[in-house]
């Protein structure tokens, strides 16, 4: 994930720089690219300050359309398990992009509307009002807004392709059922 805003900036560098110094000391290592996890994002439409489903109103980061990945948590583990003695997986980077997942923040919308048979009231956040809400926050208000930016704003888990050297997760493990999100909103009910 590409992170140019401070702080999430600061974690990114430090991890990559982890990464490097594996990979310099010939560790064998699976770096594991689980995307967001549906816990954090699902329920709450992609919504600060709650884990609830919003009840009447919503914000929607830009347009609303670039495309993030949700995964359980329980799936994210299922596939990181798997990866152990699969000698597939070593040095290389495992992306988890089951295609039921990828979706758009108006597309999750449109999936609780459906459950929920309501209609949600929604404000557009532009990139300028959503990077503006850093001023003054606290710093966890700050991170967030951060590392949410790159997702909302540059669609940054699904501009690229999975290159060689790389593994994509749902095709390495088809056998793994994961959980879609419209399952997952539907504990939320």
């Amino acid at each position: 994930m590409f992170h140019k805003h401070e702080p999430a900036k600061a974690l990114n560098d430090g991890m990559m720089a982890v990464r490097k110094a594996i990979q310099d000391a010939k560790i064998p290592y699976t770096a594991i690219a689980a995307n967001v996890f549906a816990g954090y994002y699902a329920p709450n439409l992609c919504q600060f300050g709650t884990l609830m489903p919003p009840k009447e109103k919503v914000n929607i980061f830009g347009d609303g359309n670039a495309k993030v990945i949700v995964l359980d948590e329980d799936d994210i583990a299922t596939y990181t398990i798997k990866t152990i003695d699969d000698p597939r997986t070593v040095n290389k980077t495992l992306h988890l992009m089951p295609p039921m997942n990828i979706l758009s923040q108006n597309e999750l919308v449109e999936i609780w509307e459906k459950l929920t048979g309501k209609k949600l009231n929604k404000s557009f956040i532009s990139a300028e009002e959503f990077l503006a809400m850093m001023k003054g926050a606290h710093f966890l208000t700050q991170f967030g807004i951060a590392h949410n930016y790159p997702l909302y704003y540059e669609g940054c888990l699904t501009n690229f392709e999975v290159k060689e050297g790389e593994e994509e997760a749902s095709k390495l493990y088809p056998d793994v059922k994961y959980t879609h999100v419209e399952e997952y909103l539907k504990h939320y009910l």
